[in-house]
């Protein structure tokens, strides 16, 4: 049983850097495809970046593309969102989530918020 915990939102100022973090318990998610997804206030969950499964290869949402950078550490079962150049829109709370080999989606976590100031 997976259960996921993202960390590492704040305030921070436009142009600014945070770095999230999300920590999966159980199974080892190293055989999942993990994503990162926000929700900003009054508007539905949007696709961010995710990393594959297999060969490890990244996408991104245009919106965020060349700012930030998502990586994962198998060993400690963890995926990151490396957030750079934040701008007040890219303000939200941001979830993690993975989709494993046999199509099983994870239970979304509680998300960490993040609020970019201008």
């Amino acid at each position: 049983q997976v259960q996921l915990v993202e960390s590492g939102g704040g305030l921070v100022q436009a142009g600014g850097s945070l770095r999230l973090s999300c920590a999966a318990s159980g199974r080892t998610f190293s055989s999942y495809t993990m994503g990162w997804f926000r929700q900003a206030p009054g508007k539905e969950r949007e696709f961010v970046a995710e990393i594959r499964r297999i060969g490890g290869r990244t996408y991104y949402a245009d919106s965020v593309k060349g700012r930030f950078t998502i990586s994962r550490d198998s060993a400690k079962n963890t995926v990151y969102l490396q957030m750079n150049s934040l701008q007040p829109e890219d303000t939200g709370v941001y979830y993690c989530n993975g989709r494993g080999p046999t199509g099983n989606v994870l239970a979304w976590g509680r998300g960490t918020h993040v609020t970019v100031s201008s």
